[in-house]
């Protein structure tokens, strides 16, 4: 009786929660990145999530914690563009194979609305 208890129970937390297992923490949607006197960036994380299946694509560069670009040039273990050569150089690829992409200018990633 008491498995069959403990198996309706384990029933009822699949059906209310929809897994077995937690769902991974993928961080925010979308991250603003400081990003200096040219205005900062509205990243958007989730489309870059879906795009990209390694977070390491990118974390290799830097840790997956908020602000860690930032703390990385303070630091002085990050080049000040690094990050945005990385991203640029990402794009131009995708571009150069026809498919679809984020921008490659300045402009269409800086935002100086989104600066403190």
């Amino acid at each position: 009786m008491k498995s069959c208890t403990f198996i309706i129970a384990v029933l009822f937390f699949i059906v209310i929660t929809g897994d077995v297992y937690p769902k991974e923490n993928r961080g925010a949607a979308e991250i603003i990145l400081e990003s200096g006197s040219r205005g900062n960036i509205a990243f958007p994380h989730s489309r870059h999530q879906d795009a990209i299946s390694d977070c390491k694509t990118c974390h290799t560069l830097f840790p997956q914690k908020s602000g860690s670009i930032q703390a990385l040039i303070a630091q002085g273990s990050l080049e000040k563009k690094q990050a945005m050569t990385v991203c640029q150089s990402c794009h131009k690829d995708m571009a150069s194979r026809e498919e679809k992409t984020g921008p490659t200018r300045c402009s269409k990633c800086h935002d100086k609305s989104l600066t403190k």
